[in-house]
């Protein structure tokens, strides 16, 4: 079996990702794995927590004309300055996050994978308030109008129909085309991926779905917008009320459940697994994955971080 390659961009130069990678690449993986990032600064890092690697050396252009054999972990060197192996988290990597994702999404765009990681990042520093998440990035930089994050586990997963949106912006964002075009994503997504026709809950934007105010969204949108899904025959269900949907014998009922607002669904997805999730997006031209969590930058150099998420991550896109 060919197994096409993962594409991973490591993101924050100063985050836990390497030393996460460091204990994955020790894993059973199938797929070739293309590594953008730093040469320096991979074997500084290594230095620092006692590893040891081993990669084949390419670049964007030999793969694009196939004129390098994959190894199974193959780097693209890019150029990164940093005398220590750790730092502080600053603006200056955002010229060396933005280069590695160029080099990936030129990658992506010459079919030599369909398949992106990207470690993790610090949206403040990197996106500088122009972009919501890292989700919107790269929508914008394929040019993906209708696109949806998905925090995943096999048991449950999550969506929220906003994002990283402060919660001030939140009701004026809740609207019928929105929440149609997530569930659409999101049915054939399941179709495509896992062959079966997805179970949707969805969560009503005010507690217990009511509202003191004249406009009620739950009635006025969420209510009339379940109902017209429904008559095209997408299994969802809902309003619920946000504090009791996520409660074992309510959620056993659904293989994803919608919400309103990034914490209302992500603060008990990560309560229930921890770091047994992953963030996927869908929609764009190639699946996007990456680990359910930050750089962590409390934890450089302790050689203590949790790799699950970055594994899960990778065997998601195993294939």
């Amino acid at each position: 079996m060919n197994y096409k390659p993962i594409i991973i961009v490591a993101g924050e130069p100063n985050s836990v990702f390497f030393e996460l990678f460091f204990k994955v690449i020790k894993k059973k993986i199938n797929s070739p794995i293309i590594l953008i990032a730093s040469k320096k600064l991979i074997i500084k890092q290594a230095k620092i927590l006692k590893k040891k690697i081993s990669f084949n050396i390419t670049n964007e252009f030999e793969l694009i004309k196939k004129e390098n054999n994959l190894k199974k972990i193959n780097l693209i060197d890019v150029h990164f300055k940093q005398q220590s192996a750790f730092n502080k988290i600053t603006s200056k990597s955002n010229n060396y996050i933005s280069d590695c994702f160029n080099i990936a999404i030129k990658l992506l765009e010459n079919n030599i994978s369909n398949k992106l990681i990207n470690g993790p990042i610090s949206k403040k520093t990197f996106l500088k308030n122009k972009f919501n998440g890292i989700t919107e990035y790269l929508a914008d930089k394929t040019n993906t109008k209708k696109f949806a994050m998905i925090i995943y586990n096999k048991s449950l997963s999550v969506c929220p129909l906003t994002t990283h949106l402060p919660i001030k912006h939140v009701s004026k964002k809740i609207n019928k085309s929105e929440i149609i075009n997530k569930v659409k994503l999101i049915n054939n997504f399941w179709k495509s991926k896992f062959n079966k026709k997805v179970r949707i809950g969805i969560t009503g934007l005010n507690p217990h779905c009511e509202s003191i105010s004249v406009f009620n969204e739950d009635s006025e949108i969420i209510i009339p917008t379940i109902n017209k899904l429904k008559k095209f025959r997408y299994n969802i269900e809902g309003p619920f009320s946000a504090d009791t949907i996520f409660l074992r014998n309510n959620r056993k009922k659904f293989d994803l459940i919608i919400g309103m607002y990034h914490d209302q669904v992500l603060t008990p997805i990560k309560t229930l697994f921890e770091y047994d999730a992953i963030n996927i997006t869908i929609g764009l031209p190639f699946i996007r994955v990456s680990p359910d969590h930050g750089p962590n930058e409390s934890m450089l150099g302790k050689n203590k971080s949790n790799y699950l998420s970055l594994f899960n991550s990778i065997k998601f896109l195993d294939f």
